[in-house]
C-alpha cells in the first residue's frame, strides 16, 4: 500500500530574516520535518489550502496571494489582490472555492473575495468594518481587531472573532449576490480576548480560545429554522487555574480525528490537551506540558495525533514532541527546527485517498 505523503507550509513574518513562506517535508512517524524550500511572500501571517488541495492562499502585505500546488507540494505564483483595507491576519476559503473569506487584525475589517475557476483571487464581494469600543487594558486592545474568520461546519455562517470587542460577531453568507449580514454575536466576558474558533469533527459543537481568560468555552452548534444558535455548556482552563497572570492562551487546533483538541499558552510556555466527549462534545484534560520554547503561538497536531508541534515567535524555531497518553504527558522529539518568526501552518497530505 502507497505510503501517505505529507508536507508542511509555514507563515512567517519577513520584517527581520525570513523571505516568505517555507515548505516542509513531514516525517509524520518519527514526528519531523525537513525544510525544501522557501517561497518569496512578504508576511505571510496566515494560509489556508483549497478543499481539493489544488490551491494555496496567503496574507501578503498587499493583501492576499495565491499560489498553484504543483503534484509535489512546490508552490507556483497565481496573483495578487487588494483587499481594500490595512493588511489582513487571517484566511479561509469555502469548500466549492467560491470566495476567500479574510480578518483583520489591524482595521477591525472582514473582507470577501471572489475567487475564479483558475484559483486566482478576483475582486472584493464584500467588507465590513467591525465599529465600537471594547476593553481598555491595553491601549491598543480597546477597538476592533478580527483576529480569526472561521466558516460554519455548514458554511452557512462566518464567525469574525474580534479580540478587541470581546465578540464573536456571526454573518450570514450570501453567496450568490456576494454579501454577509451580521446575524448574531456571541459576546465574551469584558477584558477576554476571544482569539480564535474551532469546531467539532460532527459540526455540532463550537469551540472559543480566550487569550486573557486562559480559557476554553464550548458551545453546541445548532441551526433552527435558517438562524445560528450557539449555546455554551462548559468553559475549561488551559493552564489548570495556575499562573494565569502570566498566560496568554495563544493557539488551538482539533486533531485530525476529531477526538482531541489542544491548546498552547505564551507566557508560562506550555500546551494542554483535552479529549472531546464525541457525544456531549465537552472537553476533559489528557494532559498538560510545559514546551522547551519561547511564546509558542500556534501549534499543530501530527496526523498520526502521536506527536504535535509549537511554533515559536520569540525563540525563532519549531520544536515536535511526542505524546504519552497513557502517562498523560508529552516529551520533546529530536531537535528544533530553526525558522524566523513562525507564525502559522498547514499540514497537507499530497497523495489522495
Amino acid at each position: 500500500m502507497k505510503e501517505d505523503r505529507y508536507v508542511a507550509y509555514v507563515g512567517t513574518y519577513t520584517h527581520e530574516n525570513s523571505v516568505g513562506i517555507h515548505i516542509y517535508d513531514v516525517d509524520v512517524p518519527n514526528g519531523t520535518m525537513r525544510e525544501r524550500k522557501v517561497v518569496p511572500i512578504n508576511n505571510p501571517s496566515d494560509l489556508i489550502v483549497s478543499k481539493n488541495r489544488q490551491f494555496l492562499y496567503s496574507i501578503a502585505d498587499e493583501g492576499v496571494e495565491a499560489f498553484r500546488i504543483l503534484p509535489d507540494g512546490d508552490l507556483e505564483p497565481i496573483n495578487k489582490k487588494w483587499i481594500g483595507g490595512m493588511r489582513g491576519c487571517y484566511v479561509e476559503v469555502d469548500d466549492a472555492n467560491r470566495y476567500l473569506f479574510v480578518g483583520g487584525h489591524h482595521d477591525g475589517r472582514v473582507t470577501m473575495m471572489h475567487l475564479n475557476e483558475d484559483g486566482s483571487v478576483g475582486e472584493i464581494a464584500d467588507g465590513v468594518f467591525h465599529i465600537g469600543m471594547g476593553r481598555s487594558i491595553a491601549q491598543r486592545n480597546f477597538i476592533p481587531h478580527v483576529d480569526c474568520v472561521k466558516l460554519t461546519p455548514d458554511e452557512k455562517f462566518l464567525c469574525a472573532v474580534d479580540n478587541g470587542l470581546d465578540q464573536v460577531k456571526v454573518y450570514r453568507i450570501d453567496y450568490e449576490r456576494g454579501k454577509l449580514e451580521v446575524i448574531d454575536i456571541i459576546r465574551g466576558q469584558l477584558e477576554s480576548a476571544p482569539r480564535m474558533i474551532r469546531f467539532s469533527k460532527s459540526g455540532k459543537y463550537a469551540y472559543i480560545l480566550y487569550e486573557l481568560l486562559n480559557t476554553v468555552e464550548v458551545y453546541r452548534y445548532d441551526v433552527i429554522r435558517d438562524e445560528p444558535v450557539f449555546e455554551k455548556i462548559q468553559s475549561v482552563s488551559t493552564t489548570l487555574g495556575s499562573y494565569d497572570d502570566l498566560c496568554a492562551a495563544s493557539g488551538m487546533e482539533v486533531s485530525p480525528s476529531g477526538k482531541y483538541l489542544f491548546c498552547s499558552n505564551a507566557g508560562v510556555n506550555s500546551v494542554i490537551c483535552y479529549k472531546i466527549d464525541e457525544i456531549t462534545g465537552l472537553l476533559e484534560c489528557a494532559f498538560s506540558s510545559k514546551v522547551n520554547s519561547d511564546y509558542p503561538k500556534v501549534m499543530a497536531v501530527f496526523p498520526d495525533e502521536r506527536h504535535y508541534m509549537t511554533l515559536n515567535n520569540n525563540s525563532n524555531d519549531i520544536y515536535f514532541y511526542q505524546i504519552h497518553f497513557d502517562e498523560k504527558y508529552s516529551l520533546q522529539k529530536g531537535p528544533a527546527v530553526q525558522v524566523d518568526k513562525p507564525n502559522c501552518i498547514y499540514i497537507m497530505k499530497l497523495n489522495q485517498d
